[in-house]
């Protein structure tokens, strides 16, 4: 048991990391981030602080919405990847530095091109672990349940409102967020077969070395 949840865990942490290296990519494009991720950068730009201590504060606030929601307990897990995410990005974001700061369109077209792919292989690596959810991944869950609406359109409807409330605050808003709406959930759909199988020989490999 104790061996099954280390290797969730190991995949979640995999995932994370390449997650919030694809979210910095695309902040650092400039071009629009994702529309959560666009609201965390408005949010950065109206009342300082860093974008992934937005990310922690956003993500907790919505997992007691969540509660509420469902008056149930506020779930725990999903607070921890508002946590490790927020950590990621900001991580990422000292890394890089000026390194990455584009100089021209092709280059800003070339990071969100990669942040796009990079935060898709993130969250069809995360999904995989099972072990902690998103607090957004939870809201559209709570919203289809709620109104009967599809997942799609949950998940539409809950984008909607987060370009709009990121545009409030001057968020990282543009192509890139559209294209992020449009492609990830594709991205993460076509990579899902390859990260099992992926996911499978990892366990395969560990479960011999034991």
């Amino acid at each position: 048991m104790l061996q099954k949840l280390l290797r969730s865990f190991v995949i979640y942490i995999l995932g994370i990391i390449t997650l919030t290296f694809g979210i910095s990519l695309t902040i650092q494009s400039h071009l629009g981030a994702s529309p959560f991720d666009a609201l965390l950068v408005g949010l950065y730009r109206s009342f300082g602080l860093s974008i992934g201590s937005w990310e922690i504060i956003v993500g907790f606030t919505i997992v007691m919405i969540n509660a509420i929601a469902i008056k149930a307990k506020p779930e725990f897990f999903a607070m921890l990847t508002s946590l490790i995410t927020g950590l990621g990005i900001d991580s990422w974001l000292f890394i890089q530095g000026s390194w990455f700061t584009p100089d021209n369109w092709l280059e800003q077209s070339i990071l969100l091109l990669l942040g796009i792919i990079f935060s898709g292989i993130g969250i069809a690596i995360y999904l995989e672990s099972s072990f902690a959810p998103n607090p957004m991944d939870s809201s559209m869950v709570i919203v289809t349940d709620k109104t009967g609406l599809s997942f799609g359109k949950s998940r539409a409807i809950i984008s909607i409102i987060l370009v709009v409330i990121a545009l409030l605050f001057h968020g990282d808003v543009g192509i890139g967020t559209l294209l992020n709406a449009l492609f990830t959930g594709v991205m993460i759909q076509a990579l899902r077969p390859y990260i099992v199988s992926l996911k499978h020989k990892y366990i395969v490999k560990t479960m011999k070395a034991s």
